[in-house]
């Protein structure tokens, strides 16, 4: 019973540890590239000792794995809509507003060493997705349609944040809506004539 009472606040504590360096990880994505942010930097903005860094996590890579994990559990959140063929236009709409909004942080995570990490985690979030019962309006298999949704998705956005003179938020909504999103929401069958399994 002891040891209950005890392990509670060490949890909290973990927590709280865990929040300010994600925290800082984000405020200083916001800044300037990953690539140079050290574990130094880190854990001074966190205010938190460097050795403190390394009882949480292995390395820098794993908490940009943690803090990619929730971003994209945001942004699934705004894109699940996508998936399943509610308003798409207005899906794209949110997702692009969110995305501009933090624009500093999307641009780091989509283009800069992030990328691969993030990519791969927003596909294995929305292929999880596909656990429940199949509500997708896809003429394709649900998997194949998630994966060209997110792939599609995620390389357009990447392209809009490089720009030197990108897209209004309402045109890139559309655009993504268009590329991404409408060739795969269609009737029962595909240009082949694919019929939905």
């Amino acid at each position: 019973m002891t040891q209950n009472i005890s392990s509670k606040p060490v949890r909290q504590r973990v927590t709280r540890t865990r929040v300010a360096l994600t925290d800082a990880l984000l405020a200083l994505l916001e800044e300037r590239a990953q690539e140079h942010i050290t574990i130094r930097d880190i854990t001074t903005r966190a205010q938190v000792g460097y050795a403190t860094f390394f009882r949480n996590y292995p390395d820098k890579e794993a908490l940009l794995h943690d803090l990619a994990a929730d971003e994209i559990n945001r942004l699934l959140t705004m894109t699940l809509p996508l998936f399943f063929g509610v308003d798409s236009e207005s899906s794209c709409r949110a997702l692009c507003a969110y995305v501009w909004e933090h624009r500093k942080l999307w641009t780091g995570l989509l283009t800069g060493g992030a990328a691969p990490t993030l990519k791969q985690e927003y596909l294995n979030q929305a292929l999880r997705l596909l656990d429940e019962p199949d509500q997708s309006k896809s003429w394709l298999p649900g998997d194949l349609a998630v994966t060209f949704a997110v792939t599609a998705i995620i390389e357009i956005l990447a392209w809009w944040l490089k720009q030197e003179h990108p897209l209004a938020v309402k045109d890139m909504a559309e655009t993504l809506n268009r590329l991404a999103v409408q060739p795969i929401m269609s009737t029962e069958r595909g240009p082949s004539g694919i019929k939905k399994p």
